[in-house]
């Protein structure tokens, strides 16, 4: 199999190769030593028999990125809604008192 590998590796490097005639990938692939199912999935550009011929299953990956959780925004929304501004002026009285108890 280390043989179709870096056949198809080779293949892909060599843009006269991936892009070449049948002739030419024939003529590549009779110097490599691949089975001959293969060879032919290869030449018919099969990539889903080749997949089958090397034991190769569907690949599928989703990533979705993470949302943030809905139940901690709305507390800090309910959080943001309660204060009016007064919290400001509640230090600022303790800090008029502090100054005068001095």
């Amino acid at each position: 199999m280390t043989d179709v590998i870096d056949f198809l590796e080779r293949m892909g490097q060599d843009a006269h190769l991936r892009h070449g005639s049948q002739d030419e990938v024939e003529l590549a692939l009779a110097s490599a030593e691949i089975a001959p199912e293969l060879r032919v999935a290869i030449l018919a550009r099969d990539e889903q028999g080749l997949q089958a011929l090397l034991g190769q299953d569907p690949f599928c990956c989703l990533i979705s990125p993470a949302t943030p959780d809905e139940d901690e925004d709305d507390e800090q929304d309910d959080e943001q809604k309660q204060c009016d501004g007064s919290c400001k002026e509640d230090k600022e009285a303790n800090k008029d008192q502090s100054r005068d108890g001095d």
